[in-house]
């Protein structure tokens, strides 16, 4: 898989270095031939060439021998140029502004070599052309201004160009697959390390990658990123599967026990209905009709721990004033029989504070706290309930008790108690379904209650915070 990638970005920069390669000389080949059919090298001597070969036209036949007109003549000065007219037999016949070190009879060997080299000086370039059937040597001084006489095989020019072009593809084929080799292994090889880590990751084994600089950083990040919250969801994966089996295995043991009782019971009566008496009778049906009655709140209780953990029961929210709302829960809880004689104290430093809540769900979590309280501490264990105003940024107690909470604030009530308090290790757990405390022999509930408590709090979007120690005494907050 390593090399497959390599190879495959090393083809991927071969192939366009080649390409780029083949057309850059097909371009150059074309403009080579162009300028070269063009006589286009330059634009000084391309100047020079055309006025030598169209000087002709200002050139006139007087009384047999030719004649520069006036326009040439100032062509001639505007060009810094000389023209010297020749017969067939090479004398001159005429001349304008020719140096004096200028011949003035020629050999047809002197006018090659005058035409093909610089015979004058070198800052002078000689053109010859024909007019009026006297040719001319045209000269023209200027340093820029330069002609080169080639002699090729086009044979051997062909050849050479094969050759040239050969080795040229060859070195770069040799600089490509270098290139290529070493940009494919340093950009495919945080890929390697990429792939491994996504390996790894399907087989569940969350490591953390090196992370690179260059293009790759942000993806090496994700990555990491990515794999730690795997490992979280792992972890809590692992954590929900254990309580997951533990309420099953709780919920299968707490309904066994009352599902025994009851066929324990109806055995008992069916087997004995005509000698039991009337009062035995109606013992052994309270004692199944409350093993009955406890498995429909288990029942109960279970459906509304999971629609509040799913989100999915709709709260009935109305404006509601908690310190009222607490007050007069506080009243009828002391008037119930069961908890009539024991200490329950109310106590808040705001009149009023409103807030949007279901008022049957809210009264149920906060009851389900004061009944641990009551249920699993001695019986002069004291209970204070108390209802403040508090900014949670600061922890500062609003400054009016007389207001509604601002904005800024937060109503906070507290539930605590001077009881047996929890150990430091079961803290945690106090929360979880079927827990019961070890300090504790209560069996009283169903064992959801403080679960079910929590949840209905996260339901209207509260804060709940526990705070214990042994033999001290227990404090619940709630910030709303």
């Amino acid at each position: 898989m390593k090399w497959k990638l390599t190879l495959r970005f090393l083809r991927s920069v071969m192939t366009i270095v080649v390409i780029v390669g083949i057309v850059n000389v097909i371009l150059f080949l074309f403009l080579f031939f162009l300028q070269l059919k063009n006589n286009n090298f330059g634009t000084e001597e391309a100047s020079a060439e055309t006025f030598s070969r169209t000087f002709s036209q200002y050139v006139e036949l007087h009384s047999g021998k030719p004649v520069v007109n006036e326009e040439g003549l100032k062509k001639l000065q505007d060009m810094n140029a000389w023209v010297q007219f020749l017969n067939n037999h090479g004398e001159q016949v005429a001349a304008y502004y020719t140096p004096k070190e200028l011949q003035t009879v020629y050999s047809p060997i002197e006018i090659v070599q005058m035409y093909k080299y610089k015979e004058l000086d070198a800052s002078t370039t000689v053109f010859v052309s024909e007019a009026q059937r006297f040719s001319y040597f045209l000269g023209i001084k200027n340093p820029k201004v330069g002609r080169y006489v080639m002699t090729y095989d086009y044979a051997k020019i062909f050849k050479d160009v094969n050759v040239f072009l050969s080795i040229f593809l060859i070195v770069d084929v040799l600089i490509v697959i270098f290139v290529g080799f070493l940009f494919g292994k340093k950009l495919t090889a945080p890929l390697h390390t990429l792939i491994d880590g996504i390996q790894q990751l399907r087989e569940r084994r969350f490591k953390k990658l090196p992370t690179p600089n260059g293009v790759y950083e942000d993806v090496f990040r994700n990555m990491n990123e990515l794999s730690e919250k795997l490992d979280r969801h792992e972890e809590e994966r692992k954590r929900l599967d254990q309580m997951r089996e533990e309420w099953i295995s709780n919920v299968s043991h707490d309904m066994k026990t009352p599902l025994a009782s009851i066929q324990g019971y109806a055995e008992f009566i069916n087997d004995s209905a005509t000698d039991l008496t009337a009062q035995e009778l109606h013992e052994y049906t309270s004692i199944i009709k409350s093993k009955s009655m406890y498995m429909k709140d288990l029942l109960d209780d279970l459906n509304l721990t999971m629609r509040l953990r799913n989100h999915q029961l709709s709260l009935q929210f109305e404006e509601v004033n908690l310190v009222q709302f607490l007050r007069e829960m506080t009243i009828e809880l002391l008037n119930d029989l069961t908890f009539g004689e024991r200490q329950v104290e109310f106590e808040a430093n705001v009149v009023k504070a409103v807030h949007k809540v279901d008022k049957k769900l809210l009264k149920r979590a906060i009851l389900n706290f004061i009944y641990n309280a009551l249920v699993h501490n001695d019986e002069n264990v004291v209970v204070k309930i108390r209802v403040e105003t508090i900014n949670p940024k600061y922890g500062q107690k609003h400054p009016s008790g007389s207001l509604s909470p601002d904005p800024e604030f937060h109503t906070q009530i507290s539930i605590s108690d001077n009881g047996h308090g929890i150990p430091a290790k079961d803290l945690e757990q106090v929360f979880e379904r079927y827990y019961r405390g070890t300090n504790t022999t209560s069996k009283h509930g169903t064992g959801l209650g403080m679960a079910i408590a929590r949840d209905i709090i996260w339901a209207h979007e509260g804060k709940l915070d526990l705070t214990s120690v042994e033999n001290i005494g227990t404090t619940i907050t709630i910030l709303l």
